[in-house]
């Protein structure tokens, strides 16, 4: 018992999200007028979340259109896919538009205190291009419970997993039926 709470604690303190355990709320507008709400999803598998940095990131570009690609192969294997930031509307928009992303729904306006609430690196922008404050990039699958089943966090823009990496990753954990990992602190 002493070391479970032990663990929560430290998370807490961490501002961690735990795999195996709930996920916060997530509720985001989106591109086709609508509110995306984390907790109406019903994927057939999981819900894959992927916070991009903005408008302004020429490598959010060319992974979003990687993305955008490859949305029948996530359909294929029961996961839904959101791309979400805290840019405004207009500036989802110019990313939808200008990088030409026609099946990837992408999630705007995303909240300081929500990004901080997902555990995500934020920075301060400090070219002119950049807003203020912006998330780094992160990755969340999230089973039909609610629960984290996996999350990759990056603190700079670059180093994110390659989407057939992660496709096959999927592929395997859902037909091995593999346990959720990292559980223990």
């Amino acid at each position: 018992m002493f070391l479970h709470l032990t663990r929560f604690f430290i998370a807490y303190l961490l501002n961690k999200l735990l795999t195996g355990k709930k996920v916060p709320s997530l509720e985001v507008n989106t591109l086709d007028g609508k509110i995306w709400k984390l907790s109406a999803q019903k994927p057939e598998k999981l819900t894959l979340i992927i916070f991009y940095r903005g408008c302004f990131c020429p490598i959010c570009k060319s992974y979003g259109q990687e993305i955008n690609k490859n949305i029948p192969q996530f359909e294929q294997l029961g996961v839904k896919v959101i791309y979400v930031s805290g840019d405004s509307h207009e500036k989802a928009q110019e990313s939808q538009q200008t990088w030409q992303l026609d099946k990837l729904p992408i999630g705007y306006g995303v909240s300081l205190q929500t990004m901080r609430d997902w555990g995500v690196y934020i920075s301060e922008g400090v070219q002119e291009n950049e807003p203020p404050t912006f998330s780094e990039p992160a990755f969340f699958l999230v089973k039909d419970d609610g629960t984290l089943y996996y999350v990759g966090l990056n603190s700079n823009p670059f180093g994110r997993p390659s989407i057939q990496e992660m496709l096959g990753g999927i592929e395997f954990l859902l037909s091995n039926d593999y346990p959720t990992r990292g559980t223990e602190i």
